[in-house]
């Protein structure tokens, strides 16, 4: 069986390292990097510090908007699909290169399998619900993390299709977390352990607006622990357009971190702050409290368990951040870090 891997953004990299471990000897297993994601930090030194083989195709598309950069995509992954034939296009998420790479596979009448499959938002303005929602609707098999991503397809009429297989990003953080406590990393910064915040913002909502912006930059840099602005290229370039520095009060500026060294940053933290999907949750599988700066969250376990809040207002945020540990828990709504034999199993039963 022929399986072929659309990857294309920081997120998928993290989640393709286990699937790829996982079909080693047991299928053919191709990777194609539509190059979403095109720097160093944001893409090779994924695939060295995973261990994740080099992709047989990279489309190179680089940036740009949304329409431009699909449809980039789309024409050169409808060629791939044409030249190696896969048995299942197995795509990763929400982004761009998954609802592409979709709408290739389909029209093409490929198998198109889709992990993390049934996260929903209910918040129509992200980019990426629209991405999940067309790619599930569209695909052949739905692989969901969650029990409530489940439900979330058979309310929709997708119930047939879907396989509950746990969170393949459960599988690496729990590789990555036990290899950090065994041989802890050393880190680009010096900061004490438990003596501050990891940050990250990215999403539209919270950078393309100037006011937004400097309000929640305001707000993390007067936070009394040291913050770790971990800060997307897109972030610095908007902040440097809209004349808002990162680099002031609380704040210490900082490169995207190679997902090891973002492990150990996080479980020697006192807490996150972020805008992201995959950290809130990562958050709560290291047992670090969360404040997610959306008035939504895909990954609803964390707030019901009470390692997650979600906040928008500057006071908010820090009255969130500053909360006291949570009630400790044993829950596992994310699987026991084995999803990816459970993908491969799936994949390996064949399209329907």
């Amino acid at each position: 069986m022929r399986i072929l891997s659309v990857v294309g953004a920081r997120p998928q990299f993290v989640k393709l390292a286990p699937i790829s471990s996982a079909l080693a000897g047991r299928a053919e297993h191709l990777i194609v990097h539509t190059g979403q994601h095109y720097d160093d930090a944001m893409s090779d030194v994924f695939f060295r510090d995973l261990g994740i083989p080099a992709p047989e195709v990279n489309l190179e598309v680089g940036s740009g908007s949304h329409g431009r950069q699909t449809g980039r995509m789309l024409e050169g992954l409808e060629e791939t699909f044409e030249r190696y034939a896969p048995d299942w296009v197995l795509v990763y998420g929400d982004t761009n290169s998954t609802v592409a790479a979709a709408l290739a596979a389909v029209k093409l009448h490929l198998p198109v399998a889709h992990l993390e499959a049934g996260l929903r938002s209910f918040n129509r303005r992200m980019p990426e619900e629209h991405n999940r929602v067309l790619t599930d609707h569209a695909a052949d098999l739905l692989l969901a993390p969650t029990q409530a991503a489940m439900d979330h397809l058979a309310h929709e009429g997708l119930e047939e299709r879907a396989v509950l297989v746990g969170d393949v990003m459960t599988d690496v953080l729990y590789a990555v977390r036990d290899r950090e406590r065994a041989d802890p990393r050393s880190t680009p910064f010096d900061l004490p352990d438990g003596g501050y915040y990891v940050a990250t913002i990215h999403r539209p909502d919270n950078t393309d607006d100037p006011a937004r912006l400097r309000e929640l930059i305001t707000s993390l840099a007067g936070l009394e622990r040291p913050v770790l602005l971990l800060a997307h290229p897109r972030l610095r370039a908007l902040a440097d357009a809209h004349g808002i520095p990162l680099t002031q009060g609380a704040l210490q500026v900082h490169e995207p971190l190679p997902y090891p060294d973002l492990v150990g940053a996080v479980m020697r933290s006192a807490g996150v702050v972020t805008d992201s999907g995959g950290l809130q949750k990562e958050a709560f599988l290291l047992r670090v409290p969360a404040t997610t700066i959306r008035s939504e969250t895909e990954w609803t376990e964390t707030v019901d368990l009470g390692w997650n809040v979600l906040a928008t207002d500057a006071d908010a945020i820090a009255a969130a951040v500053s909360r006291p540990t949570p009630q400790p828990t044993d829950a596992t709504p994310y699987g026991d870090g084995h999803a990816a034999d459970a993908v491969v199993a799936a994949l390996l039963e064949g399209p329907a």
